[in-house]
């Protein structure tokens, strides 16, 4: 019972003991313990001062203890790193963002995320208990190779994971940090959609499609019934290399047309006639045309052919997959705060339920996301059985 209680707390769905007793479906005595055993794990606290909530007795607040215990969690960009610590609750880190190290084999990446998560790690007086890897490309279960690094070219089935394990042991990590200090890797649109799910946009639903395009290329995730759905082999949901315009641009996996690459930022700006600032992310160039598609004609016709392809794509996903929500996220957010409404009616006219059950496109909530998300995989052993913190 400490498990699913602790995981409760950590997704705010028991931010009090009654909500514990309740969602538990035990005692007032039951709840009081387990969540006192979780405190006493360092993993919650439990407010002294009972608090009314309505009717009958007052309740004890219970949230994520802010000086617990912590995880490493870091992302490789197709155009940098991005580290930080996160605690429980989703809470993250003030994050770190590195430029990619000269060379990018996986050894040289996996090198540099582990000294930078190594000065953090040491540069702090919490108790680190594992570190997770958010990846830009799939990753096949449960051996942990990457059977494609298309913005990289890692030789293919390159086993990530245990080169990441690897990284992290070659550091010194200090004296707070658990030993062996365990590692997980994992694509990070499904980390993405995971974090939306327990802390953001996708809350309460059943059924979670993720569609997001971050620095480059489109990536998706399927939440179902709080799990995701990662296929036989952890490589589903490549939703990237669904073909929208048969004629259309060039997509490293050797097509043509691809929602990788007719949706994500450096489409958008090659729609509007522009020619990419090397100096600056591509990303951060994208979504500042998307913001001026509301004054300037050129952003608004680029911004209107985009969306008419994301939602081409975003249509033959829902006929597949019925899911109850949408979340978009990174530049595919701001590609729906400029089209409002044209997108959820290309949506709308492209599928086969639409005109009967429209299926809700929210913004993804979450900044840094992908981090997030890695600390949900990191903490994934100890929300399965808290007592482990104690090993």
């Amino acid at each position: 019972m400490l498990g699913p209680a602790l995981e409760l707390i950590h997704t705010g769905r028991a931010p009090t003991r009654s909500a514990l007793t309740a969602e538990l479906a035990v005692t007032r005595a039951t709840a009081g313990a387990v969540a006192a055993e979780l405190a006493a794990l360092g993993l919650v606290t439990v407010d002294a001062h009972p608090i009314g909530t309505g009717r009958g007795r007052p309740s004890h607040r219970l949230g994520v203890a802010p000086e617990g215990p912590v995880v490493l969690t870091a992302q490789i960009h197709s155009d940098g790193l991005s580290l930080a610590l996160a605690g429980l609750g989703g809470v993250l880190g003030e994050p770190v963002h590195l430029p990619l190290p000269a060379r990018t084999d996986p050894e040289r990446m996996l090198g540099a995320i582990a000294e930078a998560g190594a000065a953090l790690v040491a540069g702090q007086r919490r108790r680190c208990l594992g570190a997770a890897l958010a990846l830009p490309n799939p990753v096949r279960e449960p051996e942990g190779t990457t059977p494609a690094a298309l913005h990289f070219g890692w030789p293919g089935s390159t086993p990530v994971a245990a080169l990441f394990a690897e990284a992290m042991a070659g550091v010194d990590l200090g004296q707070r940090a658990r030993r062996p200090l365990p590692t997980a890797v994992a694509n990070d649109a499904n980390l993405v959609a995971l974090a939306e799910h327990r802390h953001g946009a996708g809350r309460a639903a059943r059924r979670l499609l993720l569609v997001t395009s971050g620095h480059r290329g489109v990536g998706g995730a399927l939440v179902v019934d709080g799990h995701l759905h990662t296929g036989s082999a952890g490589l589903a949901l490549e939703v990237g290399h669904l073909t929208v315009d048969p004629l259309g641009r060039p997509c490293p996996c050797g097509n043509r047309g691809c929602l990788n690459v007719e949706t994500d930022p450096e489409a958008l700006l090659a729609a509007a006639g522009r020619t990419p600032d090397p100096r600056r992310p591509l990303l951060e160039q994208a979504r500042e045309l998307a913001e001026s598609a509301a004054h300037d004609p050129v952003a608004r016709t680029a911004v209107d052919k985009v969306v008419d392809l994301l939602g081409m794509g975003l249509a033959g996903l829902a006929n597949i997959l019925n899911p109850d929500r949408i979340v978009l996220g990174r530049l595919h957010q701001d590609l729906l705060a400029a089209a409002p409404e044209r997108l959820p009616e290309v949506v709308t006219r492209r599928s086969l339920w639409g005109r009967c059950d429209q299926v809700p496109i929210v913004a993804a909530e979450l900044c840094h996301a992908g981090l997030i998300g890695a600390g949900e995989l990191a903490w994934a052993p100890y929300l399965a059985n808290p007592q482990a913190v104690a090993g």
